[in-house]
């Protein structure tokens, strides 16, 4: 199992907004391309002083590596770019991806 994390620090004025567009709109977007088979949204509790915004980890499972890199190679530049043009600098991410031993 793989798991393909995105952490994402979004400000506090577009939280509200960002998280029912990721429930609504940004996650079964990614689901529905079907090349994984679950995720979690994880909101961060603990933070560092300097940290501004709240964190959250969305964590994406796929069976193989090779679907997660079909996925990053033909899918997600698209849908990435979606959630930089409704939130552009009011959210910053970066992606891990793990595999489950």
């Amino acid at each position: 199992m793989i798991l393909y994390n995105v952490t994402v620090n979004i400000d506090a004025d577009v939280e509200k907004d960002w998280i029912d567009w990721m429930k609504e709109t940004h996650i079964p977007e990614v689901m529905d391309t079907g090349f994984f088979t679950d995720y979690r949204m994880m909101k961060m509790l603990s933070q560092g002083e300097d940290d501004t915004g709240t964190t959250y980890a969305i964590q994406y499972m796929a069976e193989t590596l090779g679907h997660l890199e079909t996925y990053l190679d033909t899918v997600a530049p698209k849908i990435q770019k979606k959630s930089i043009i409704r939130y552009g600098t009011k959210m910053a991410a970066f992606r891990t991806v793990l595999e489950e031993v």
